[in-house]
């Protein structure tokens, strides 16, 4: 038995079909999204490589932010078509037996009864597989799907979460395991004393409950969340069994890892039970040239005006918008007062160049090609390379979580080596599970 600590394995499938994956080499052909089939086959395959949970993110706006427009988005399939992934994770549910499933809905529009209600039926279906990604969105065209005229304030957006999970929590909890009875002689079917009203009434939600449903098998999903903010990680430490973070460099993991434990221990949670699934853009080969081509063909995957569309989605602000030459700096500002992302790649250039600092409009969008095809952050190589870089990582962060396998550039292909070529390599290591051998998604994440 390996004394190493093992790394955990989830695959984000948010995009696999968006931004023009749809068509590069190893994707489908003659199948095209939403086919159901597809899901069924990738849940398969994921499920012989042992891995712990696919992960779905999703947005319910099509991309308008760029020239006040969806055309863009449309034409290129830059962050749309999404449809709600609830229905399909029922079906990959059918097609295995121990993969684990992670949905996602946004607690800035989303009633907080409704999604513990859809969650614990899921929980049902997948016999406790289910794990609820908890976001705040700083999209533009999915608030206005919402009614929402602006964006709600970014630390008002983490207040809203809490509470939001804060009344799931006590919803999924408003009728104890125990409850249910169903007892033939009597006609008795649950015990009253073991089913409660919530009666919750705070800024954001009023909730009266309970529950009308039966437990699920983990009683509530596993819970999930991204933030890189210091608030984004005060709300992780409120709630979170796991967090999704970005970040490539060891020094950026290492400090995530810190700000984190911190946070955790001034909630008084121990660090040790809540683990981090750090992004990783990956192309596995058994060639490293061929790895590195395939690196390389990510900048041919969407043209110029797809690539304004998904920055000013992703980010908030309307790029075409910006001069021939800008400050970073003075636009950092501009967007953070606008209550859209504070973090991202005009923050990065802000922090580079400084509060003087000028950048090219051209260069902003050569840089945003790479940020939109995820070719700044994809990691190519061999079986062994990839390896190295996963276990390097791992140690840096304090051994307590794994990686989030990102959007895979070519899919099924690309999830495939993955499964073929990685997972065995970090099996041969000691690094990674053999076969499942826990009950629930929450127990299998737990381990060691």
């Amino acid at each position: 038995m390996s004394s190493k600590r093992r790394i955990h394995l989830a695959c984000d499938m948010s995009f696999t079909h968006l931004d023009g994956r749809w068509r590069v080499p190893g994707s489908w052909v003659h199948r095209t999204f939403p086919d159901a089939t597809m899901f069924e086959e990738l849940a398969r395959i994921a499920e012989r490589g042992c891995l712990d949970m696919m992960f779905f993110g999703d947005g319910t706006g099509i991309p308008s932010t760029w020239q006040d427009s969806e055309d863009a988005a449309v034409r290129w399939g830059i962050q749309w078509p999404r449809q709600d992934m609830s229905p399909y994770i029922a079906l990959m549910a059918r097609a295995t037996r121990h993969l684990g499933f992670g949905l996602t809905y946004a607690s800035t529009f989303m009633h907080p009864f409704y999604v513990a209600r859809l969650l614990n039926s899921l929980d049902h279906i997948t016999a406790g597989r289910i794990a609820f990604n908890v976001i705040t969105s700083t999209r533009r065209s999915d608030a206005a799907n919402y009614g929402f005229d602006e964006l709600m304030e970014h630390d008002l957006r983490y207040e809203r979460m809490e509470e939001f999970v804060d009344v799931c929590k006590k919803l999924w909890a408003s009728v104890a395991p125990d409850a249910f009875i169903w007892d033939r002689d009597s006609g008795e079917v649950a015990d009253p004393s073991k089913v409660h009203p919530i009666n919750h009434a705070g800024p954001f939600f009023k909730v009266r409950g309970p529950l009308n449903t039966v437990p699920s098998p983990q009683t509530r999903p596993v819970l999930i969340q991204a933030g890189g903010s210091l608030r984004g990680i005060e709300a992780s430490a409120h709630f979170a069994d796991h967090v999704f973070a970005s970040g490539l460099s060891l020094e950026h993991k290492r400090r995530h890892r810190l700000a984190l434990d911190k946070a955790l221990v001034a909630k008084g949670r121990d660090p040790a039970t809540v683990g981090i699934l750090f992004n990783a853009a990956l192309i596995v080969s058994q060639s490293r040239n061929e790895a590195l081509a395939a690196r390389e063909s990510l900048l041919d995957m969407i043209p110029s005006e797809g690539v304004g569309a998904y920055l000013s989605h992703s980010i908030g602000y309307d790029f075409s918008r910006l001069p021939e030459r800008f400050s970073p700096h003075e636009l950092a500002q501009e967007i953070v007062a606008s209550q859209a992302s504070p973090v991202s790649l005009v923050s990065q250039f802000a922090d580079t160049l400084g509060p003087g600092g000028m950048i090219d409009r051209d260069e902003f969008f050569r840089e945003g090609l790479k940020v939109a095809t995820a070719y700044d952050r994809t990691i190519a190589g061999t079986p062994s390379e990839l390896a190295d870089y996963l276990e390097e990582h791992f140690e840096a962060a304090g051994e307590r979580g794994g990686f989030m396998i990102s959007h895979p550039y070519s899919t099924p292909h690309d999830l495939i080596n993955v499964v073929d070529l990685l997972v065995p390599e970090l099996q041969r290591r000691g690094r990674f599970r053999r076969t499942y051998t826990s009950r629930t998604l929450m127990e299998q994440l737990a381990e060691d």
